[in-house]
């Protein structure tokens, strides 16, 4: 078969050519007119072929803005998501933990930073990009907080203060849909890395898997059991059937019909900084020291449980941001306060949007 391109090119000799010729008989006595008309045609027949040579419209085509579509960008734009400032400028808000107002914070506003465009979701942009979604936030305390600034932030501060007491019943599960952009929210208490392979696990079975999952454990691992090569083990067995989720098959009831894969976002919520004077028992300034703490980090590290090793979780940097924010966001040197969460949040969602290609209006 002929192809398109022999063909353009037997067509364009016959355009160009016999009206040439035929110009060159008819006009032999004006050279000017002549190689006018030659001109013209050229030009004409040049236009019909460009379709035919791709690198000849990409050569005269304007040069592609550089956006976050461009796989490279966009993975230096989720390197610096974590690039957050705090100011001094309180902003009175009701929060969990033992505080009346937060910090202000943002994204570093010069430098790369500045050029990925970052922004904070505000109610009705979070509640567009959970609408119809299933979220299941998992682990200890820290996973509690995230659950709340998530919800906050959908819900609004009022609405979340009339089910705050059910949200932090000590060491319970805790669901809630909200109705109005149809978004299931399930926390599962799983303060041990184990029991959150054993809700992979179970979700797996079930063959019903979340849009989104939030997990994270440590401190609970660190204050009772105090072995860091153990918890190394359990995130090795974690991320190896974490993996198996990645991508979720939309079609697992085994149909003929096979739609496009949808894919599971996972994220690890990480231990914040410990501030050991500020410890509020014995125990815990005896076991949770700074040297336990690296060891218990350091295997995070080197079971590759992140994505940017080749795991299955996005890190979300909690030590980095409590430690930015440091002994006045905190009142027992472990749970801080929510700006930390809210800022958390805030950066889940933006990779959220990257990772989609999307962005705001």
């Amino acid at each position: 078969m002929i192809g398109a391109v022999h063909i353009g090119l037997l067509a364009a000799c016959v355009v160009l050519f016999v009206p040439m010729a035929m110009a060159g008989w008819h006009l032999s006595r004006n050279k000017m007119l002549f190689f006018s008309c030659a001109l013209f045609i050229t030009l004409a027949v040049g236009v019909h072929l460009m379709p035919y040579f791709p690198s000849i419209s990409d050569f005269l085509s304007p040069s592609e803005v550089i956006s976050l579509s461009s796989p490279s960008n966009r993975d230096s734009c989720v390197s610096l998501l974590h690039s957050v400032v705090y100011s001094d400028d309180f902003v009175v808000k009701e929060c969990g933990i033992g505080c009346e107002k937060r910090l202000r914070w943002d994204w570093v506003g010069s430098g790369r930073v500045a050029g990925c465009e970052f922004q904070k979701l505000m109610r009705s942009d979070a509640s567009d990009l959970f609408n119809g979604s299933w979220v299941v936030v998992a682990g200890d305390s820290q996973a509690r907080l995230m659950a709340v600034s998530v919800l906050e932030l959908v819900m609004g501060d009022e609405a979340m203060e009339r089910i705050r007491g059910d949200l932090f019943k000590r060491h319970s599960d805790y669901s809630i849909t909200v109705d109005e952009i149809g978004m299931k929210l399930d926390f599962v208490w799983a303060p041990y890395v184990g029991n959150l392979t054993e809700l992979v696990l179970r979700l797996r079975r079930s063959r019903n898997i979340p849009d989104v999952m939030v997990v994270g454990a440590g401190l609970w691992d660190m204050l009772h059991v105090n072995n860091a090569s153990e918890y190394g083990s359990a995130l090795r067995v974690l991320r190896d059937n974490s993996l198996t989720l990645l991508p979720v098959s939309s079609n697992l009831d085994g149909g003929n019909s096979k739609p496009p894969p949808r894919f599971l976002h996972l994220f690890w919520v990480g231990m914040p900084m410990l501030i050991t004077t500020m410890l509020n028992t014995d125990e815990k300034r005896e076991k949770m020291t700074t040297a336990i703490y690296d060891s218990y980090e350091d295997e995070l590290t080197t079971t590759k449980i992140w994505r940017e090793s080749g795991g299955p979780f996005f890190k979300l940097d909690v030590r980095l941001l409590s430690e930015l924010c440091g002994p006045r966001c905190t009142s027992d040197g472990m749970h801080y306060d929510g700006v930390v969460y809210d800022a958390t949040v805030q950066i889940m969602l933006n990779a959220l949007l990257i990772e989609s290609n999307q962005k705001l209006e």
